[in-house]
């Protein structure tokens, strides 16, 4: 039976760095190079990453032999002496099962390849189901996509909204009914897999981070559906905060006479941007000025964020329709209009460019980095 794994870690190693750790170490570092850069030859993947030749060439043979990495011949035009032998990530010789639950009223899944890409998809309504029946309706789906491949599988990936500790435990996710539900552990024990189970926001700026368009510097993506919450990347590394609730900005009161929240308090961020409540607002009001209004409230929750962190991309994600036009274009203004120049001025704010699929590949980056140690 396998067990979940956790996704924190210590800042400073507790104990002395043994044998096994340095090699995994070590076959880290080539499949990042590999899967960060391209095909190489095992000398130019040995300056690359600082390691002996012999050194590369052993982890080489063995990763080769496993199946992760596969030899693709002499590159294009080499002409004089003896060519080297490119080796390159073996994409498809394992697959990942990933599954997003921040989608309002579904369950979305697939199997995915893995340098990112979908090779099958699953989604189930929830139709009201929550606690115990949501989470069987979610063992249901996971069955179905292991099923559906016929690779290895390295691992399941799951972005849940809510609070999400670092052993996959689901703090709290009201929408779910959940409440210290062990989500990762309960799905290790029935498929007998590694289980990362991860923040939706946190999932899909991993994705956007690894697979999409993320350019240098600290990046958010706040991410938009039947809660809003946001996942920040700084520095290269998945920003955790105390507890595990970095992030939660969906429950930041923006006005104390707003409407309720399901949390329980008024005015939350969430009771004007969560989708279910903005299209039921839209449905009455003129959008434009709704949109623009919204964007303008989410500006003004943002900017202390982006002057604190000096980000250099706000990445909005969730339904287009909502999110690319005034609203963006009013937070974008907002934005800016309540920072100092040196934040506000390199700031680009856009929209995801992985659309609906950035929680289900972020779910596979989840794996990727805690079985390969690559992101």
């Amino acid at each position: 039976m396998s067990t979940p794994t956790t996704l924190g870690r210590p800042l400073r190693p507790r104990g002395k760095l043994r044998q096994e750790d340095a090699r995994r170490h070590h076959r880290s570092l080539l499949i990042q190079q590999l899967f960060r850069d391209g095909p190489a030859s095992r000398a130019d993947l040995a300056r690359a990453v600082g390691l002996t030749r012999v050194t590369v060439s052993d982890l080489v043979g063995e990763l080769v032999g496993e199946g992760l990495l596969e030899e693709l011949g002499a590159p294009v035009g080499t002409r004089v002496g003896k060519p080297p032998t490119l080796v390159g990530l073996a994409a498809d010789s394992r697959h990942i099962v990933t599954v997003d639950l921040s989608t309002d009223g579904r369950v979305a899944g697939a199997v995915v390849t893995l340098l990112g890409s979908v090779v099958e998809r699953r989604q189930r309504d929830l139709d009201g189901r929550r606690g115990r029946e949501a989470q069987l309706l979610v063992h249901e789906l996971v069955a179905e996509l292991v099923a559906a491949t016929d690779r290895p599988v390295l691992g399941i990936g799951v972005g849940s909204p809510g609070v999400v500790d670092a052993v996959g435990t689901v703090v709290d996710a009201p929408n779910l009914g959940w409440h210290d539900t062990p989500l990762a552990k309960d799905l290790a024990a029935a498929f007998g897999l590694p289980v990362f189970v991860a923040n939706d926001a946190n999932t899909a700026v991993l994705g956007e981070h690894t697979f999409g368009e993320a350019l240098e510097g600290g990046l958010m993506l706040l991410r938009v559906g039947t809660g809003v919450g946001a996942g920040l990347v700084l520095e290269g590394t998945l920003l955790h905060g105390h507890r595990a609730a970095a992030g939660e900005l969906g429950h930041v009161v923006i006005d104390p006479d707003g409407a309720e929240c399901g949390c329980g308090r008024r005015g939350c961020l969430e009771t004007v941007l969560a989708e279910p409540r903005l299209r039921r607002r839209l449905e009455t009001e003129d959008a434009a000025t709704v949109l623009a209004e919204v964007g303008e409230r989410l500006g003004v929750a943002l900017a202390p964020v982006v002057g604190t962190l000096n980000l250099h991309e706000l990445v909005l994600s969730g339904p287009t329709d909502l999110l690319d036009g005034p609203l963006r274009e009013a937070a974008d203004r907002t934005i800016r209009a309540r920072t100092m120049p040196v934040s506000g001025e390199e700031l680009v704010v856009r929209t995801s460019t992985l659309g609906d699929d950035v929680v289900i590949v972020g779910a596979a980056v989840l794996v990727l980095a805690g079985e390969l140690g690559v992101s």
